[in-house]
């Protein structure tokens, strides 16, 4: 597995940059931010995620350490792959991404390449309290429900429903109802979307 790569910028291409390591040349996918602190020319040093596929070895680049903990906090969002996580970590500076996720800024992440309001609010939804930042008590305000210990919630997605779809569906009945009710209503709800 490669982890590090640290060697000379020798071409910079849309999108991607080659790292000569030792007389090999390594074509690497970097975000907006860390293209422009590049130079061709300049020794440079980054982590490295490796994703190999049956077709292709793709190697992501992050010239600190903390942008490629990001970059995989957001794989570990359903629907999201390396190119898109690329884009999204590439719509502002990583401190910026950061808090639009903790403050469920969906239209920020929403400007990124590929990325439409549903996985911008999954991608709020998961990692909201994984970003090392402060939570806003509204972050997901644009579902209409306060996520706390629901266990309406937990029976639907045990029932195949993601989180953000189970909160969905809950969002408008009474909290105050029978957990088996509001799964019930939930489950109508969900047949009606």
């Amino acid at each position: 597995m490669i982890a590090l790569l640290e060697g000379v910028v020798v071409e910079k291409t849309p999108d991607t940059v080659i790292i000569s390591c030792g007389g090999v040349g390594y074509g690497v996918w970097v975000t907006v931010e860390d293209y422009g602190r590049l130079q061709k020319s300049s020794p440079a040093k980054l982590h490295i995620y490796e994703h190999i596929r049956e077709q292709s070895h793709d190697l992501f680049g992050f010239i600190d350490f903390s942008t490629k903990q990001l970059f995989e906090l957001l794989l570990s969002v359903n629907g999201v792959g390396p190119k898109m996580a690329v884009n999204i970590l590439s719509v502002a500076p990583v401190e910026e991404v950061k808090k639009a996720i903790a403050s469920g800024d969906v239209l920020l992440l929403k400007a990124a390449n590929g990325v439409g309001k549903r996985v911008a609010e999954r991608v709020v939804v998961d990692l909201k309290e994984k970003v090392g930042l402060a939570v806003s008590d509204d972050a997901t305000s644009f579902i209409g429900y306060s996520p706390n210990a629901d266990e309406a919630v937990d029976a639907l997605v045990m029932l195949g429903f993601s989180t953000l779809d189970a909160q969905k569906a809950l969002q408008g009945i009474d909290t105050n109802l029978a957990t088996e009710d509001r799964i019930r209503l939930a489950l109508q709800n969900g047949a009606r979307r």
